[in-house]
């Protein structure tokens, strides 16, 4: 009776052992196949704000596409960057575009209401990203959990080789003569020689400065160049 009993304990004993190594390995696994696996980074300087990310893409240990762009312009003046799934962060930046539509010139306002919606949606809360948003004035990290984040001193560093181009980042952002695109450019190849899932494709999008690819004049001259052909046809009928 005594010898069952002991067999009982030490096969519970055993148990309880292996239960925390299943535990790591299960997390372990989980933390590989992570769709996050790219880097994007936000750096913002001298009036001048740059979303850069890699181009890989992979499933478990494959590398299945090494050109992705990761980076969009939303609308004139408002650019973005995602980590994760394609599919949900590409629905999440049209939910982002309707926001803006409804909230014109209010970035802040727009990603708040994004957050909303992720969190408290039935279909949008099963959306695995995390987005950056930038424009002139500011730049936020957004994600599902309903944060909206936005950084003290000006980068932002999402994805799995977000940790090691923030570090980069920061570390250079006080460089004098160093343009927020030389840093972002050099933080990111720091990050693509460390983060195994990050490669050398860079893509980015610029806001302010000479070497802005977007500009949020554009949409207001859009406006006054339909408004100016309108009445030109007008008095020409």
């Amino acid at each position: 009776m005594s010898s069952s009993f002991a067999r009982a304990a030490l096969r519970r004993a055993s148990l309880a052992a292996f239960r925390p190594a299943r535990d790591r390995a299960s997390f372990s696994a989980a933390a590989t196949s992570s769709p996050h696996a790219t880097t994007v980074l936000c750096v913002r300087k001298d009036g001048e704000t740059v979303i850069m990310a890699d181009g890989q893409v992979t499933m478990g240990s494959e590398i299945v596409k090494p050109n992705v762009k990761k980076v969009r312009i939303i609308e004139p003046g408002v650019v973005g960057g995602f980590a994760g799934a394609t599919a949900d962060a590409f629905t999440l930046f049209e939910r982002l575009e309707q926001q803006l539509e409804q909230h014109p010139g209010q970035l802040t306002r727009a990603c708040v209401e994004l957050a909303k919606q992720w969190r408290t949606d039935k279909f949008l809360r099963k959306l695995e990203a995390t987005m950056i948003v930038a424009d002139k004035e500011s730049s936020f990290q957004i994600t599902g959990s309903g944060d909206v984040l936005e950084p003290h001193d000006g980068v932002i560093g999402i994805g799995s080789g977000g940790s090691y181009a923030l570090a980069a980042a920061r570390a250079l952002v006080d460089v004098p003569g160093m343009k927020a695109f030389d840093i972002a450019k050099k933080a990111m190849t720091i990050a693509a020689d460390t983060c195994v899932y990050t490669n050398h494709n860079f893509t980015h999008q610029i806001i302010g400065g000479p070497d802005a690819t977007t500009k949020a004049e554009e949409k207001s001259d859009k406006g006054k160049d339909t408004k100016a052909s309108t009445k030109a046809s007008t008095s020409g009928e």
